[in-house]
């Protein structure tokens, strides 16, 4: 990454991050229009309010848009749901690789070793 891409990249994880917002595209990355209601069913455990706020930033991001059957996902915002669709099969791997974590062995970058003295 350069200095020069890293403020969009941090301004895109910023909305990100906040809480629900990548559920929200998850859950419409589809293409389908959702309904407030059955939106806020799909996303699960957000609150009417919270779930207002988030779609007021994507709405504004112009990642996801209201037509007249309910919210629905751009298509930037269906540019980066198409990206974020490799994100499962990481998901797996990555948390298959957790369970069979092992320790790992003495580096002198982690302080483990003096790395001025040969181990042994």
């Amino acid at each position: 990454m350069t200095p020069r891409d890293k403020p969009a990249v941090f301004q895109l994880l910023a909305l990100l991050e906040a809480r629900y917002a990548l559920r929200v595209l998850w859950a419409l990355r589809d293409g389908h229009a959702q309904t407030f209601r059955l939106l806020q069913d799909s996303v699960g455990g957000v609150t009417p309010n919270t779930l207002n706020t988030r779609l007021k930033e994507l709405r504004a991001a112009e990642l996801v848009t209201h037509g007249p059957d309910g919210y629905v996902i751009t298509p930037l915002g269906a540019d980066l749901a198409r990206r974020l669709n490799e994100l499962p099969a990481f998901a797996h791997k990555w948390a298959a690789g957790q369970t069979k974590k092992s320790v790992p062995p003495p580096s002198p970058l982690n302080g483990d070793i003096d790395a001025r003295t040969p181990a042994g």
